[in-house]
């Protein structure tokens, strides 16, 4: 039974593309030359859109397209055409509040659901370059300032509340996509379900174990809730090592359609959790023992660099620049209003850290036990070496979200990676 889609729909191929493209003359401009000349490549490889490159004799363009189903599933798993907008409506704000830092939006087309994007080169999906062990010495500095200036400016610390509204307005409708997210993190993991999947039957006994475990799923439930009733921020939703391209000198943000106005934290932890994983993972893609070991140390020193530079960012932004609504300064006057102040800045930075370490752990249990696992753990063709290395994302898993408020700062997260990893 085919799928509906609204009138004047089509999927895009190689060879419609550059029609399509031809009829935007900004575009056209951009690209030069006779639209016979242009290189339409289709490169998508994620889980729900199709994806083109298009390079002209002056320029180059991304072309990215919704399907009316999640590619990575089929047809069975219908899925609607609205996120193209979610994203290319977060795109604008990203490119607003952190430019060079996302791909610069440059159409949205209402009848096919396709986004327009400045064409990203010589840059690579920053997973893959971590699979071969490649070190990106300013991502860190750069995911922070993205991760500090688009949740400030979007949150009541940073925008007024009426600017806050309206993005709760535009961004509440991403129902379908949060739903994927809420069923596909929190929910299935933690319960036989058809679309759990995990390395077996290295892992079945730790899938059964996740799934009798109380006190996780307890905390998971808590996490849950906050994702669904903690409108803090407009988060990117997906924000991980497949969502992000770079080059040893820029980090750019993509793929934001999962965006919607949630916690803080959410955005942090999901990247966090992550680099965890690539950490974990490191073992695997040996081919001597110990060759990565130094790999390691710098993803370590990642993590705990990308916390405390948002930390510091996200903390310099509220003391010099408080535009919202909340904690107005004029309450807090004088030395003893400025300390009283300061005290609950730093005790809101240290509930965000803990929600980021549960987030964390949230999306390294996903990752490895539900639906859409990651390259850095399915690349390792030996199940026996990819479940060990399984098991201990496992196993840190859980303490980041059971114990996340019993980590000090963010080098005690790394100090327990490193004993976990030891076995």
């Amino acid at each position: 039974m085919a799928i509906a889609t609204p009138e004047g729909y089509r999927p895009l191929n190689e060879g419609t593309v550059g029609v399509f493209l031809a009829a935007l003359p900004t575009i056209r401009e951009r690209l030069g030359g006779e639209p016979t000349g242009w290189r339409v490549r289709e490169v998508g490889d994620g889980n729900l859109n199709l994806v083109f490159l298009v390079d002209g004799p002056r320029g180059a363009v991304c072309v990215k397209q919704a399907l009316p189903y999640v590619r990575l599933v089929g047809e069975s798993w219908p899925l609607g055409l609205e996120r193209a907008r979610f994203e290319w409506e977060a795109l604008r704000v990203q490119h607003r509040l952190a430019p060079g830092l996302v791909p610069e939006p440059l159409h949205f087309d209402e009848q096919l659901y396709a986004i327009v994007m400045e064409r990203l080169a010589p840059h690579i999906i920053m997973r893959k370059g971590m699979i071969a062990a490649t070190v990106y010495p300013r991502f860190a500095e750069q995911i922070a300032t993205f991760l500090a200036h688009t949740l400030y400016f979007t949150s009541d610390l940073g925008t007024k509340a009426a600017e806050k509204k309206r993005l709760l307005e535009r961004f509440a409708p991403n129902v379908e996509l949060c739903k994927i997210t809420e069923d596909l993190i929190f929910t299935d993991p933690y319960m036989e379900h058809e679309r759990n999947r995990w390395t077996s039957p290295q892992l079945d006994d730790a899938a059964r174990a996740i799934r009798e475990d109380l006190p996780l799923k307890r905390a998971v439930a808590e996490l849950k809730l906050k994702f669904l009733s903690e409108a803090q921020a407009l988060v990117h939703g997906d924000l991980h090592t497949g969502s992000i391209m770079v080059t040893a000198t820029d980090t750019r943000v993509i793929d934001p359609e999962f965006a919607f106005m949630g916690p803080i934290g959410f955005d942090v932890g999901k990247l966090l959790g992550n680099l965890l994983m690539s950490y974990a993972s490191q073992p695997g893609h040996e081919t001597r023992r110990g060759e990565r070991v130094e790999y390691q140390e710098w993803i370590l020193a990642t993590v705990q660099d990308v916390w405390n530079g948002f930390e510091r960012r996200f903390l310099e932004l509220w003391r010099s620049r408080p535009e919202g609504d909340a904690f107005p300064v004029a309450h807090f006057p004088g030395p003893d209003g400025a300390r009283a102040l300061e005290a609950a800045r730093r005790t809101c930075m240290r509930r965000l850290f803990v929600d980021s370490l549960g987030y964390a752990g949230t999306s390294m249990i996903r990752r490895t036990l539900g639906l859409a696992h990651n390259a850095d753990m399915e690349t390792i063709a030996d199940p026996d070496r990819r479940a060990a290395c399984e098991r201990r994302n496992l196993a840190l898993a859980r303490e980041l979200i059971v114990e996340a408020g019993f980590f000090p700062d963010i080098a005690a997260v790394a100090d327990r990676a490193r004993i976990v990893a030891r076995g």
